[in-house]
């Protein structure tokens, strides 16, 4: 009475793959890797402003803590030894800091860069990478800290 269906369902499963699956824990290394890139980022931008001649060094009297270049550019390098690591042996791209503004938008750098922290300890954390997790715990509570005064006065 009916004829029978000559085609293939389009709710059968296919028996091969046309394209590769990455696992769980590739793809927690990929994002990963962006989480810190872009950690570093901010971290590379900071360290430009923590440069330039209108900032106030760490180390001088004021109200509150300032940028301290040193921390933040040997950060960096940590930062990019670990995006190394999770990428198979490729350090990031970085690009020249942009002008970094007015000395004021640390305060909007110093949030992204926790927001970030906090981002990559979370995967990190559920990938059960332990450097990573340190790093991460440590840029957060470096960046947890507020930036106050940072105009030479």
């Amino acid at each position: 009475m009916y004829e029978p269906i000559r085609t293939k369902s389009v709710h059968t499963m296919a028996a091969a793959p046309e394209f590769p699956h990455r696992s769980r824990e590739e793809e927690l290394d990929i994002r990963l890797a962006g989480q810190l890139t872009a950690l570093l980022t901010v971290t590379d931008e900071l360290h430009a402003l923590a440069r330039r001649p209108d900032v106030r060094p760490a180390g001088d009297p004021g109200t509150g803590p300032a940028l301290d270049a040193a921390a933040l550019a040997d950060a960096a390098e940590r930062i990019a030894e670990q995006v190394a690591r999770l990428s198979g042996g490729h350090y990031p791209l970085r690009a020249e800091p942009s002008d970094a503004g007015s000395p004021s938008r640390a305060t909007a750098l110093q949030q992204r860069a926790r927001t970030l922290a906090g981002n990559a300890l979370a995967v990190a954390t559920s990938r059960g990478d332990a450097a990573v997790i340190a790093l991460a715990a440590e840029r957060l509570e470096a960046h947890s800290k507020p930036v106050r005064d940072l105009a030479r006065t």
